[in-house]
């Protein structure tokens, strides 16, 4: 009988995902990650992901099921790999996207690692997506979710060919309605637990605070310039701001002004109106491919800037040394680095890589 390690995070969708795969025949075992150490690190009130909370829930559904359940402590990859990341990007004036990073060194790397380890045959998360196998390309592919409002490709691009072959994401052609009926009718603690809105390790969305509580260090402010470069007013630290941020400002000016612009090496935040945000052109690095394995030539593709933005149709193509270059058809608002680029062709994600420059060279 086949086996499937289940990546249980005390919600509803790896739950449903676990029963799921009971009913196809594998034998599963439920594994929830421990992510924390120093859980000071978290405000007052708020619950990280992989809280106690988290795995007594995790650990009754997989009583239910008759699964053995464990609990795996990666407290040192994911304070290396997510948060130390993340901070660092913050510091350089970039967003980054954690949950990206975390799918990428945790679930399908030390999780796939520890799968392989115990000789299962694959690993199985609730992620709102599907595999699937091409016999003309002899390639696993990575498509949206049927439920293209839950859909989470754009945080699985960087899913390899291996890793694709032993991963099963069986939500993926359910409605979240249906996973939650599904909960329900099975009896699952969970089954209207509410969903995760924000990041783990700052549920309160205080990134700023976060970073001062993990570093030790309080921002340092600095200059607000406009386009033109004059000083019109004193920033509170570059960590407190992001690219197409209008609130918190506190600047007066005749008409709305948004950060467009954060240098961290003078420690300035330029500010400008709307029509500043619109770029046609970005370049991004660590690019992972899925379903082709280049794109020496222009390629039409639809590409997503951010989770919530709606794919554009665009052109991209890769330099010698990877770099991936994206011309939209039409200029999008904020395009901001740190954050990934996904591409699709319909359904299918090409593959994506991580934003480091806005205003690429043309071919």
């Amino acid at each position: 009988m086949k086996q499937a390690l289940i990546a249980m995070s005390g919600g509803v969708d790896s739950s449903v995902a676990a029963l799921l795969m009971q009913q196809q025949g594998y034998t599963c075992i439920g594994v929830t990650m421990k992510l924390f150490e120093k859980e000071g690190f978290v405000s007052n009130n708020t619950r990280p992901c992989g809280s106690p909370d988290d795995i007594a829930d995790a650990r009754r559904v997989a009583q239910r099921l008759g699964m053995t359940h464990e609990v795996l402590r990666f407290q040192g990859e994911f304070e290396k790999q997510v948060i130390g990341q993340f901070v660092h990007a913050y510091e350089c004036g970039f967003t980054p996207n954690p949950c990206i990073n975390c799918n990428r060194y945790l679930k399908f790397a030390k999780l796939f690692a520890y799968m392989q380890q115990c000789h299962m045959d694959v690993i199985v998360t609730g992620h709102y997506a599907r595999v699937a196998y091409e016999k003309e390309s002899r390639r696993w592919l990575l498509k949206k979710g049927l439920d293209h409002q839950k859909d989470q490709s754009y945080f699985l691009y960087n899913l390899t060919q291996q890793q694709l072959k032993h991963v099963r994401l069986p939500i993926g052609e359910l409605s979240k309605a249906q996973v939650r009926e599904i909960a329900q009718t099975n009896g699952f603690v969970n089954a209207e637990k509410p969903d995760s809105q924000d990041i783990c390790f700052v549920p309160d969305g205080d990134y700023a605070a976060f970073i001062a509580r993990y570093t030790g260090k309080l921002p340092q402010p600095g200059a607000f310039l406009n386009t033109d470069g004059d000083v019109i007013g004193t920033h509170r630290g570059i960590v407190h701001y992001t690219i197409g941020q209008r609130r918190g400002l506190g600047i007066s000016a005749p008409q709305p002004l948004y950060v467009c612009r954060i240098d961290p090496v003078e420690n300035t935040v330029t500010l400008g109106t709307n029509d500043a945000l619109y770029s046609r052109t970005l370049m991004a690095k660590d690019v992972n491919l899925i379903a082709c394995e280049t794109l020496s030539e222009p390629t039409r593709v639809e590409a997503k800037i951010r989770y919530r933005h709606v794919q554009q149709p665009a052109t991209a193509w890769q330099t010698e040394d990877g770099t991936l270059h994206v011309e939209f058809d039409e200029p999008q608002r904020a395009i901001t680095c740190g954050q990934a680029v996904v591409l699709y062709d319909g359904e299918v994600v090409i593959g994506g890589g991580t934003i480091k420059q806005v205003g690429s060279l043309r071919r």
